[in-house]
């Protein structure tokens, strides 16, 4: 049940696999600063750190003539002591548009930058800190200057509304063999996106749900957040109910394959549903019914929690239930509805031209 699950044992043990095959590509300058970080940070995390570390040695290899007959694991302490910040701004520049041998073209925008600029500064501080380098050139390089983003992309009532029913109904715009296909699984991906905007869970948590994390009785669940960390979240009744029908129906007769008993969603081919397969599902539902918008299921969490905000005003309950463990995620994140409660105040006060002042 929950972080306790097979499901998420063998994720965990899986991640690390991942990160210790990562750390074996590494130059042992990087490896010590990942080690430095395992107590502390999720294996997820220091993959894409390793990964980003790796794109910084490749880069350097390829455009520093003195270092094209190293490999990554000959790059040391004295290469790194060699780099300046003007080496530092070319990556980061070389982050923004590169192309490979292949030909093709590698962008990142700038919240891409800062994120896979933070473990390189992370490295260089490690080092400095441990008086291995003499100084760190990362310190003299501003970061792209991030702006909160008011254009948080969100379906409205609406848009929620006509999502579900051509769930349940089906639509003019598919075909005969899309209606047919989409109700082998009407039932499931029903309650999978009547969840998911009804409790704000990410993908990965809503895939990751075992049936006994259930609790039907008390309309709950166990989840298991981003960082690893357990959680429960309630419902209303209609969620209870339309969990309630793909249990006793589609997902009864299902014959699931071995290890994959437990969970909550299958797939046609009875294993447990993956994060693409919930992507590419609301993908297909969303292209139909809000065609001007690009609707994933991350989406759907940003529908719920500004729905939530809207409703009841209070951030930090918010970010309690998104599970954001820094209340200034949410504060950042739902910047959006500032706009709206701009909108709010138009016409909010009205003076009587007929009343006279004394």
């Amino acid at each position: 049940m929950g972080k306790d699950s097979d499901y998420y044992k063998n994720k965990s043990r899986m991640q690390k696999l991942k990160l210790r095959e990562l750390i074996e590509e590494l130059p042992t300058c990087a490896a010590d600063y990942i080690y430095s970080k395992e107590l502390v940070t999720q294996p997820s995390t220091l993959i894409s750190y390793s990964y980003d570390l790796l794109t910084f040695f490749r880069f350097l290899i390829e455009k520093n003539p003195t270092l094209h007959n190293k490999t990554i694991k000959e790059i040391d302490l004295k290469v790194l002591s060699q780099i300046d910040s003007q080496d530092i701004v070319e990556f980061q520049r070389y982050l923004e548009l590169n192309v490979d041998p292949k030909g093709e073209f590698h962008e990142n925008g700038k919240r891409a930058i800062a994120r896979k600029m933070s473990p390189l500064r992370g490295m260089f501080k490690y080092h400095l800190m441990h008086k291995n380098l003499p100084e760190d050139p990362t310190a003299l390089v501003e970061l792209p200057k991030l702006k909160r983003d008011k254009n948080i992309i969100r379906m409205t009532n609406d848009e929620v509304v006509s999502l579900l029913s051509a769930i349940e109904t089906g639509t003019a715009q598919m075909s005969d063999h899309q209606r047919k296909y989409c109700q082998k699984t009407q039932k499931r991906d029903l309650a999978i996106l009547t969840l998911m905007l009804g409790t704000g869970i990410r993908v990965s948590e809503c895939c990751g749900l075992d049936l006994n994390d259930l609790d039907l009785h008390s309309n709950s669940m166990i989840i298991v957040r981003k960082g690893g960390g357990q959680d429960v979240l309630y419902f209303d009744n209609h969620i209870n109910q339309v969990l309630s029908d793909y249990i006793d129906n589609e997902r009864s007769l299902i014959k699931p394959y071995e290890e994959h008993e437990k969970a909550l969603f299958y797939s046609i081919q009875g294993k447990r549903i993956s994060v693409d397969s919930v992507e590419n599902l609301v993908k297909k539902y969303a292209k139909i019914m809000v065609p001007n918008k690009k609707i994933t299921p991350h989406k759907l969490r940003s529908t719920y929690g500004t729905a939530l905000y809207r409703e009841t005003g209070d951030i930090r309950l918010v970010a309690d239930v998104l599970g954001h463990e820094n209340v200034n995620t949410t504060v950042n994140y739902y910047a959006a509805m500032e706009d709206e409660h701009k909108q709010q105040a138009a016409g909010a006060v009205q003076y009587n031209k007929q009343s006279k002042l004394k």
